[in-house]
């Protein structure tokens, strides 16, 4: 990928709400955006009906394809999917966008063990993979809606390079990315997923986010 170029995003994971949601303003600010599935039929299948510059393929070669690769899964399908996609993810950039909601009480904190999604995903891949953990509180609602979500996201990482490319990303897509630190930090905006998800039903809203006041 030469610098100036944008980067091939594959979006795993990308037939859901919040994947095809990112892949919809990914396309129209001019990105090459790959629809991963576990099934290919299914994933060409939905990127015919996006049109533009979007391809469909499974998981595994949405991933060796890209530049940049998202995972929008459940967290039930989360370690599964890392493992699917773990050596076409070498050298790679991965976003993870997965919370660790448990049903029921999915308005309820309750991170894993490792401390998050992100943090195991690390531990998964390996350091031969520059995790990045964003978009976790960007309703998909909001994405669908056909301009940028109005909210901040928290972009988090061990590599700085990655974590500033993502929060580009993050600029198309919402407000503006914000640069939450390390990834240990994920921990605080998976956690805040569920208190959104219970602020959501509470005062009847569609997607509440979050906005970081006192930055210029």
């Amino acid at each position: 990928m030469a610098e100036t170029s944008k980067p091939i995003i594959a979006i795993l994971g990308g037939t859901g709400d919040l994947g095809s949601g990112l892949a919809k303003r990914w396309l129209a600010a001019g990105y090459q955006v790959v629809i991963g599935s576990r099934s290919a039929e299914k994933a060409q299948a939905f990127a015919s009906e996006l049109g533009g510059s979007a391809s469909g393929q499974s998981n595994a070669d949405a991933a060796k394809a890209a530049d940049v690769i998202v995972l929008a899964v459940p967290f039930s399908n989360h370690e599964a999917s890392l493992l699917e996609i773990k050596d076409a993810a070498q050298g790679k950039i991965v976003v993870d966008a997965a919370v660790p909601l448990v049903p029921p009480k999915v308005s309820t904190v309750q991170l894993p063990p490792e401390g998050s999604a992100a943090q195991i995903a690390q531990q998964l891949l390996g350091e031969g993979v520059r995790v990045v953990s964003a978009f976790h509180n960007v309703g998909a609602s909001k994405l669908h809606a056909g301009d940028r979500a109005d909210c901040d996201v928290l972009v988090f990482s061990n590599d700085k390079e990655a974590r500033e490319l993502v929060i580009g990303l993050a600029d198309v897509v919402a407000t503006r990315g914000v640069d939450g630190g390390v990834l240990a930090n994920s921990a605080a905006a998976e956690a805040l997923t569920s208190i959104l998800i219970g602020i959501n039903r509470k005062y009847k809203v569609p997607g509440a986010g979050i906005r970081i006041t006192g930055l210029p």
